[in-house]
């Protein structure tokens, strides 16, 4: 009710305090308010003569006269004036609505205006398309419709995991309950802090997957401890005392990836990052407390409403059929081990050719009117028309007066190469300040207008700025874009290691052991890098990029690889956290190291690739919606979620604990003084009906030969 009283108020503000395109941006606020909001592109097309023509002129005028008397707009220029924008052959022109704020304040009557006039002005000869970040967000899909694929996705593997309607409808309601309140009070957290436009999807996809995984654990030790014969109150405190000390720990280490990302230093990515870690807290809070409270109530009756035909893989079956597979690893680790390394390797190549950087309106879809508008000016302006760099010179204390300094700046722009066109100097009311537009001759998300960027600052704006004293700096689009790049590639080893070191000594607390921690990032950078590839190749290389409704290659954009490290750090840390613990109670239980693999993947194989495959069909719907944002980090999480669990959890991981045997437990007793005693597994944990029995005694003796067991 709160968040639906107060609304919603998000900002995608994409800045750097102190970078150069930023000061460009901050004196241009000061100088030329006008020029300070973000604009709208307003691309007007003849289709049978030229815009000159006196027919064409009156409906150009018309159109440009309606955007005009919208709110919000505080100017618009025409290409049919003196100094207008129109293309050689005339059929085409630029005019620009400047808006009176950033794209993502603009109201929606604003834009709704500017569509509804479009669309009126367009007719038979003349074609009016509209660009910018503020019509961008417009087009979005509807994100509400992939939650609903992603929902109904999980319905069908939990009925086919459990059989059960009762059993499969708890993980979901109390996913969709916690989901509800995350998403609400991450809506009243954007009156606190600028937060992203995609931070509610972004939110609503890992919400939604830890959700229902963290559920699904639950219920399923719950279920287990029925089957052992307890009664409904000791089979939750059992499930809570084991089941729910791995989702409060999986839980937390997310949390910790993700809050991670304040060692960034950029306020860009801070509300994305609350958003989903309170999601994260929301959703595994649930898990500890609704949870548990319908398990109480709902008791014996929660395999009520079996369906027919669907009785599948007893559970005996199921455990017989991971520890085969367990056995069968174990007895060639090496073999196992190294392929699935060479595997991962290979994914990850692509990522040495990953191109950071911000998708613009040429990876729209084709019919959308800001695809069409960007097209356009293509065609009659060149590519570079589309991402143009706004260079700034503060003449106060120069040797130079407005009027006379932008020109020769001027010439030292049109002199590099690269650059296609410079515009004609303007100087602001007080001549202190001047503005020089720079067109490149490549589009903006081509790595030439990148590093044209950094050949305008050091081969022209230095020199001038050192000869006159002026003090000048480049903005725009591309020029932010290629900042931002360069801060993060800077800040990405910190980031990295703190929040590898801060999940090693979590891992190590845990488990009281040396290489498990080890073992585990190790297998998690790697499952990180191969899906970077992945990414790399779907979205630059353009393998199977229709299949997510993509026709044109695309950059990555430049935060991607934090959000996807401390995404995927933490998710990959739930399920070495739901296996290892397992495995770390058989080993405390038998003293057995191969007995303990082959007995904790039989427990856990089966609810561990459950929980995976509805973590991809989740993130896999979020893939197929319209925002290029949600589908980057769709395909990432989806991949990186199917090599977590069915490359590394289920081979990897008992290839190596095989190879290291008893010496994985290994911790110097001088470290185990220091390390405080934080259990995931409960040292009374009830031992379920049979555990060893499910598992042929033949197979543990088998796994257990190589160290004389």
């Amino acid at each position: 009710m709160a968040a639906g009283t107060a609304g919603e108020d998000f900002s995608t503000n994409f800045e750097l305090p102190d970078s150069d395109s930023e000061q460009a941006r901050s004196l241009l606020e000061k100088s030329f308010p006008t020029q300070a909001g973000d604009s709208v592109q307003v691309v007007l097309h003849s289709t049978d003569g030229r815009l000159t023509d006196p027919s064409r002129q009156a409906e150009v005028s018309s159109v440009l006269e309606t955007i005009g008397g919208l709110d919000g707009i505080v100017a618009v220029d025409s290409p049919l004036a003196p100094t207008g924008v129109l293309s050689p052959d005339g059929t085409i022109g630029l005019a620009t609505a400047q808006l009176d704020a950033r794209s993502f304040d603009v109201s929606d009557e604003t834009v709704d205006g500017l569509l509804d006039a479009a669309a009126t002005g367009t007719t038979d000869g003349l074609e009016v398309e509209l660009g910018g970040d503020a019509i961008r967000d417009r087009q979005q899909g509807d994100p509400s419709a992939a939650e609903l694929v992603g929902l109904g996705a999980a319905i069908i593997i939990l009925l086919i995991t459990f059989g059960s309607v009762v059993a499969m409808s708890l993980p979901i309601l109390t996913a969709v309950i916690a989901l509800g309140v995350a998403l609400s009070l991450v809506t009243l957290g954007t009156h606190l802090i600028d937060t992203a436009d995609f931070s509610p999807q972004l939110a609503a996809m890992i919400g939604l997957g830890v959700g229902i995984d963290y559920a699904l654990f639950v219920v399923t030790r719950f279920r287990s401890g029925l089957r052992a014969g307890l009664d409904p109150a000791a089979a939750v405190e059992v499930a809570m005392d084991t089941a729910g000390r791995a989702v409060l720990f999986a839980g937390a280490t997310v949390c910790v990836a993700l809050l991670g990302l304040f060692a960034i230093g950029v306020d860009f990515l801070y509300g994305p990052a609350l958003a989903a870690s309170l999601t994260v807290l929301v959703t595994m809070t649930a898990s500890l407390t609704l949870l548990p409270a319908l398990l109480s109530k709902v008791g014996t009756r929660i395999d009520r409403l079996r369906l027919p035909g669907m009785k599948g893989t007893s559970r005996e079956e199921e455990g017989r059929l991971w520890s085969r597979w367990s056995v069968a690893i174990q007895r060639r680790p090496w073999t196992a081990a190294i392929a699935s390394a060479l595997i991962l390797i290979v994914m990850a190549i692509p990522v040495f050719s990953i191109e950071l950087g911000n998708a613009d309106a040429g990876t729209d879809a084709a019919d959308t009117t800001t695809r069409e508008a960007y097209d356009l000016l293509a065609e009659g302006f060149g590519p570079g028309f589309n991402g143009p760099l706004l260079a700034v010179s503060d003449l106060a204390g120069s040797s130079v007066t407005g009027g006379d300094g932008g020109e020769p700046l001027a010439r030292r722009l049109a002199a590099i190469g690269g650059v296609a066109a410079v515009s004609q100097p303007v100087s602001n009311d007080s001549g202190d300040t001047e503005l020089l537009t720079v067109f490149p001759t490549t589009g903006p998300q081509e790595v030439e207008t990148r590093e044209l960027v950094d050949r305008i600052r050091s081969e022209a704006l230095v020199p001038y700025d050192e000869a006159s004293g002026a003090e000048s700096h480049l903005g725009g689009e591309t020029a932010v874009t290629n900042d931002f790049s360069t801060y993060i590639a800077g800040k990405l080893p910190l980031f990295m290691g703190v929040v590898i070191l801060l999940s090693a000594l979590l891992i190590m607390v845990a488990f009281r052991s040396v290489l498990v921690p080890v073992k585990a990032v190790l297998m998690n950078v790697l499952s990180i890098a191969a899906s970077f590839g992945v990414i790399v190749a779907v979205f630059q290389f353009g393998w199977g990029n229709e299949l997510i409704g993509i026709s044109d290659t695309a950059p990555i954009a430049a935060f991607l690889p934090v959000f996807v490290f401390a995404i995927v750090f933490g998710l990959s840390m739930d399920y070495e956290v739901f296996l290892m613990s397992r495995v770390h109670e058989e080993w405390e239980r038998r003293g057995d190291a191969s007995g303990a693999v082959v007995h904790g993947l039989a427990s856990t194989g089966r609810v561990i690739t459950a929980a995976a495959t509805i973590m991809i069909f989740v993130f896999g719907s979020f893939a197929l919606g319209g925002d290029l944002i949600i589908k980057l980090f769709g395909v990432a999480l989806a991949s990186a979620i199917a090599i977590d669990a069915f490359l590394i959890r289920s081979i990897l991981v008992p290839a190596v604990m095989e190879l290291l045997g008893e010496r994985a437990w290994w911790l110097p007793d001088w470290l185990d003084r220091l390390l405080p005693r934080v259990r995931i597994d409960s040292e009374a944990a009830v031992s379920e009906a049979a555990p060893a029995g499910e598992i042929p005694t033949r197979a543990v003796s088998a796994a257990g030969e190589g160290q004389g067991k």
